[in-house]
């Protein structure tokens, strides 16, 4: 601490104790008839030692940090509080000075605004390069599911050509259940490719112009298709056994008399809870069916479910059937 005299030319020191001495290196008789000036230097903020002259001149408390000098020239943070002090009359006789040294203090808040931008700066260069990794995988993802995409319609390509090489009805029935398979995998890839939520998969959605495409193909009038569908968004990874259990269903309800004697189907999609389900109501006069044929569908379907911890259950009224699938999909 130490006392100044306002009264006297300069407003000088009169009084400072000994731990002033110590803080600041001089001595009683060094600090005595100087200006607090003395303690200020070339990096002393200038709108600090203006804050505190126009406390002074006003008269009134001031609070202020302020870098200040030793004698040696060693600088140390000051927290720095001056108070006037008045005579019974409020005439000012003195101004009360007392300063606590917060360098360490100070140490601390540089190191941490270092430590944070050395941190932030961190942060930034690796996020940059986590994005750069993610739209080189991305651009990767996308050539490959290109490439998968021009596969299947090139194979796809192939089963057509060879089914208007065979007279042999059963090779060509054996071909064409073999196509519609892999154009349901074609259209899944296509979707995965031209979805902006990439790496995602709307069973509705694909679910819907399935059913829409194989109705279509049979190019009869008396099928009646209703569905009831809302979107359910899962993973890449389920897309295509999804895809084959929903031909699989639609297939069946074709190849059991719908193809024949036309009749009603129902498709239903729907999140149930935590749940995905798959529902196809058929209604149609049965007709005998191919048995190996059936067979290697039901051998699909089956594989299909097993892939994803499905389960099913099918319900026969008469010439109604119901059946259900249900899966757990992500939250």
């Amino acid at each position: 601490m130490l006392i100044t005299d306002p009264r006297q030319d300069d407003n000088p020191i009169i009084f400072s104790n000994r731990a002033f001495t110590e803080l600041t290196g001089y001595s009683q008789a060094e600090l005595v008839g100087q200006n607090c000036r003395l303690l200020q230097g070339p990096d002393t903020d200038r709108a600090a030692v203006h804050k505190l002259r126009e406390a002074v001149r006003g008269e009134r408390d001031v609070a202020v940090d302020i870098l200040n000098y030793r004698k040696d020239g060693s600088t140390f943070w000051n927290a720095l509080f001056v108070s006037p002090v008045r005579d019974r009359d409020g005439a000012v006789i003195y101004f009360f000075a007392s300063q606590l040294d917060f360098t360490n203090i100070k140490s601390k808040e540089a190191e941490l605004a270092t430590a944070r931008f050395i941190a932030e700066a961190e942060v930034a260069r690796r996020t940059a390069e986590l994005s750069e990794a993610l739209s080189v995988k991305t651009d990767l993802v996308h050539e490959v599911d290109h490439r998968v995409k021009n596969n299947l319609l090139t194979i796809a390509s192939i089963i057509k050509l060879q089914m208007r090489r065979t007279a042999d009805g059963t090779v060509e029935r054996t071909l064409k259940s073999v196509l519609d398979r892999v154009e349901a995998l074609s259209t899944v890839q296509r979707k995965l490719l031209n979805d902006e939520r990439f790496g995602r998969f709307d069973v509705a959605e694909f679910a819907g112009d399935l059913a829409v495409d194989i109705v279509g193909s049979l190019g009869r009038p008396d099928i009646i298709l209703t569905t009831d569908l809302h979107p359910v968004i899962v993973s890449a990874s389920k897309a295509s056994p999804l895809a084959l259990i929903v031909n699989e269903l639609l297939g069946d309800a074709v190849r059991r008399g719908l193809s024949d004697g036309g009749g009603e189907i129902h498709l239903e999609i729907r999140r149930l809870n935590s749940h995905l389900l798959i529902r196809v109501v058929d209604t149609v006069t049965p007709v005998d069916v191919d048995k190996e044929q059936n067979d290697f569908s039901r051998a699909m379907l089956d594989a299909s479910l097993r892939q994803l911890n499905a389960k099913i259950h099918r319900q026969v009224e008469g010439y109604r059937t119901d059946v259900r699938v249900t899966l757990l999909v992500d939250n």
